[in-house]
């Protein structure tokens, strides 16, 4: 099975940096990253709404080991 490994990892990096270019290819980074950090604030927002509202549901993070 083709398994990619560093080299084409650069070389995807490159063809990206052609074809968007040098000033656009921060900005899409850039904009990724917020894209990644809102989804991640959305689900953990979201895991806190589910808690707070079903206080007596327990989940096994909260199951203490004797």
């Amino acid at each position: 099975m083709f398994r990619p490994g560093p080299e084409w990892v650069v070389i995807i990096l490159v063809v990206l940096l052609v074809v968007f270019g040098a000033k656009r290819f921060p900005e899409m980074g850039s904009s990724l990253g917020r894209g990644i950090r809102a989804f991640k604030r959305s689900v953990t927002g979201e895991e806190e709404k589910a808690q707070s509202q079903e206080p007596g549901v327990k989940t096994g993070a909260d199951d203490e080991r004797t």
